[in-house]
């Protein structure tokens, strides 16, 4: 039996802002809850929702995470096919994608000089896309899937730092010239 009015309730609000402010809610306290307050079957789903689709198109129980998925999965798509044009290699095994929009989104991202500032743009266009796509009653299952997907964005949009990602790609670029400090 689902008991999503007190799951729902125990859900703090979320700013997806890039504000410095730490998020009230991990994703490791959001599956405990659905543990507790979802019946077996939707505990079992939100233990498994995941930012990255699985590549094969499978049903997962949940018309919103269907729908969900494969536009992540028609975004991943077009970013591959796109990247592996401006690298000229072989596309032959990447499906087409022929949703115009997520085209678009990939377009304007691999097209940013910023790595940083693409991944900043689709995040905030799989935002748009959540906002699009999930249901307008809260206290419904894929309900609470849709915080727990936002929930789980927001966490790496929050990972993101300038100076750490500088300081990364010069020693990666340091060690790939050998020029090891």
């Amino acid at each position: 039996m689902e008991h999503l009015y007190y799951l729902v309730s125990q859900l703090p609000a979320i700013k997806t802002d890039d504000s410095g402010a730490k998020l009230p809610i991990s994703t490791e306290y959001f599956r405990d809850l659905c543990q507790r307050f979802m019946s077996e079957k939707y505990a079992r789903i939100a233990g498994t929702l995941s930012l990255e689709p699985p590549v094969e198109d499978a049903p997962t129980g949940s018309p919103f995470l269907d729908a969900w998925y494969k536009k992540e999965r028609d975004l991943r798509f077009a970013l591959a096919g796109l990247r592996a044009l401006k690298m000229k290699k072989d596309t032959k095994d990447i499906p087409p994608v022929s949703d115009g929009e997520v085209v678009q989104a990939a377009r304007t991202a691999t097209g940013m000089d910023s790595p940083l500032s693409a991944e900043q743009f689709l995040n905030e266009y799989r935002l748009q896309v959540l906002d699009k796509i999930s249901p307008l009653d809260y206290f419904t299952v894929d309900g609470v899937f849709s915080y727990g997907l936002r929930l789980m964005l927001t966490e790496r949009m929050k990972k993101f730092n300038r100076d750490e990602g500088l300081a990364s790609y010069h020693k990666i670029y340091d060690d790939i010239l050998g020029e090891n400090k």
